[in-house]
């Protein structure tokens, strides 16, 4: 079996992977806040995790992995929007127009990272679908003496465990030593955080031992990994952001609630992500969401190229031109598949071991892009390179023959391009002026037309950036 290893941020190094039981591999991936559509920062952890349970699925078989992801649907910005609604004079309760808002935000979800090629989870838990469960492990975290209600709120007590900022690597005191933030005066201590808080008739609540209120959020990943992996599983996943304090006071609520589990063998974190080098932010007009770049026309595959060319644990910077890059790159490899390509023998073709391996040395996944490469130079290995992109969720196979189907179409749209090429070039052979020749060449290359001559004649071949508009009038 294929040995795979992983950076445990908890422990800092690079371990082998070893599943709890082989047969049942669990995955707990935090997912979105449903309040708006998801930027290219949300996109990252969804699609490096995505070709993580690719690979588990390829090892341990896909019958036998339990893919998670949540969504949060109690959020102070959900409120605001349709509390605005409500005012604006929509009907239905306010509880109503949050499950509408939430609805549409997680079609929008859905829609978005489709078009990325990430999988659909086995499971999309809703934070306001397992409230219940949220409530009895408060319940239990009070009587076990780590937690405590105060004025409405409920608050976890950092201070009875331990084991709290070993994820993070940070001490409670050195925490406390370094907050600039107003402490509410019913904690005991500064770090304890909310698990229950109080909510008023203007904001969306429920019934519970300390009155009607809502659950804090790190509480929801807790109750809902537990309902669906277990007091132990084996890897909880996220963006480097989530570390601390969500995923810190995951680990402190969750091991404190079931003792005798172990929460998460195996946490992984990716890194953040940046555009042209600079922190993606709203004031700096660079922030912009996985939906802007679809309708700008970036297809999703190139999208996904470009998040999978960094490796999981580096910053990454998403530009421009490596999303023309990426674009060549994959039309070049469509290009490769019409000429050497068996679609029907790739069907049968499993991931290559190269693409395996890489992915098995800590989710490498620009090494496996290389391999990528290496088999699109070499005509024998077009076939297998048809399986590997469908492999890693870039060019889906069932997609590949229309694909192919419409580059013919633009290559037999070319044809007459080609004969004039060729005639202006029979031309200059005999008066030795060659301008018309680079002269029409060069239009053509301005539309995104590869040109070769040779001894043969000449071909045409369109690029990642062939605009067919261009070339009227030539």
């Amino acid at each position: 079996m294929v040995e795979i290893r992983l950076t445990n941020t908890k422990s800092r190094g690079k371990e082998i992977f070893c599943p709890i039981d082989p047969a049942r591999v669990g995955l707990y991936i935090c997912g979105p806040t449903v309040y708006d559509r998801a930027h290219l920062g949300n996109a990252r952890p969804v699609v490096v995790f995505d070709v993580l349970v690719r690979l588990l699925r390829h090892v341990y078989g896909a019958d036998h992995v339990t893919y998670v992801r949540n969504f949060t649907d109690v959020d102070d910005k959900i409120n605001a929007t349709a509390l605005s609604r409500k005012e604006a004079g929509a009907s239905g309760t306010l509880e109503d127009l949050i499950r509408e808002r939430t609805e549409e935000t997680i079609g929008w979800y859905h829609a978005d990272m489709d078009a990325l090629g990430a999988a659909s989870p086995d499971f999309e838990p809703r934070a306001t679908d397992y409230i219940g469960q949220m409530i009895e492990m408060i319940e239990v975290l009070i009587a076990r003496g780590h937690a405590y209600a105060a004025e409405g709120h409920v608050l976890f007590d950092v201070r009875s465990y331990p084991e709290y900022g070993r994820l993070s690597g940070r001490s409670v005191d050195d925490m406390i030593a370094g907050a600039r933030v107003e402490v509410a005066p019913f904690k005991r201590d500064p770090m304890d955080f909310v698990l229950w808080k109080p909510s008023d008739d203007g904001l969306p609540g429920w019934d519970s031992p300390w009155g009607r209120g809502r659950p804090g959020w790190h509480i929801e990943c807790s109750a809902m990994s537990y309902e669906l992996l277990g007091e132990s599983f084996d890897i909880h996943a996220g963006g480097i952001d989530l570390q601390f304090p969500h995923h810190e006071n995951e680990i402190a609520q969750s091991c404190c609630a079931h003792p005798h589990g172990q929460f998460a063998n195996v946490w992984l974190h990716n890194e953040m992500l940046q555009v042209e080098g600079k922190k993606m932010s709203k004031s700096l007009g660079n922030f912009f969401t996985v939906r802007d770049l679809l309708d700008q026309g970036i297809p999703g595959e190139v999208i996904r190229y470009v998040l999978m060319q960094t490796h999981y644990r580096s910053p990454m910077d998403w530009t421009e031109e490596k999303a023309v890059a990426a674009r060549s790159k994959l039309e070049d490899y469509v290009w490769m598949a019409e000429k050497y390509a068996d679609l029907a023998k790739a069907r049968m073709i499993g991931p290559h071991e190269a693409v395996v391996a890489a992915l098995a040395d800590d989710l490498n996944t620009h090494a496996a892009l290389m391999a990528l490469d290496r088999m699109a130079n070499q005509s024998d290995l077009v076939t297998d390179l048809v399986a590997n992109l469908d492999f890693l969720g870039l060019i889906k196979l069932d997609q590949m023959g229309a694909r192919i189907g419409e580059l013919r179409e633009k290559v037999a749209g070319l044809a007459s391009y080609a004969e004039k090429l060729q005639a202006l070039r029979d031309v200059a052979k005999q008066t030795k002026d060659f301008a018309p020749v680079d002269s029409f060449k060069e239009m053509l290359t301005n539309a995104g037309v590869a040109v070769q001559m040779g001894r043969e004649g000449v071909e045409l071949a369109p690029m990642a950036h062939f605009d067919a508009n261009e070339l009227k009038g030539l």
